[in-house]
C-alpha cells in the first residue's frame, strides 16, 4: 500500500457516518435495511455511502435475494494496521535520505 491508496482511505473515512457504519460492522454483518433504519437515509443515500467503502475494499457485500449484507473486510484492516505500525516505528534507515 503506498501513500496515495493510504491517503483515498482517509478522505473515505473523514465521514462520520461511515466511521458509524464500520463501527457498527464491527459487531457483525448487517443488512442495508438495518444501516439504512439506523441513520434514517433513503436507499440511494446509503447506497452511495456502501460504495465508497466497498470500493475502497474495507467492507464486503454479500447478496441474497434483494436483500445486501455487508461486513468488514477484515484482511484489509489487517494491511492497514501494518502499514501504521511501520509508520510509527523508529528506523535505522530513513525515508528522508532516499
Amino acid at each position: 500500500m503506498n501513500y496515495k491508496e493510504l491517503s483515498e482511505i482517509f478522505k473515505i473515512l473523514s465521514n462520520d457516518k461511515r466511521l458509524e457504519i464500520l463501527d457498527m460492522l464491527s459487531c457483525g454483518e448487517l443488512c442495508a435495511c438495518e444501516l439504512q433504519k439506523r441513520f434514517n437515509v433513503t436507499q440511494p443515500t446509503l447506497s452511495y455511502d456502501m460504495k465508497l467503502l466497498k470500493d475502497a475494499s474495507l467492507i464486503t457485500e454479500r447478496i441474497e435475494g434483494r436483500s445486501h449484507y455487508y461486513k468488514i473486510n477484515q484482511e484489509y484492516f489487517e494491511e492497514i494496521r501494518s502499514v501504521f505500525q511501520k509508520l510509527s516505528k523508529e528506523k535505522t534507515t530513513c525515508c528522508c535520505y532516499r
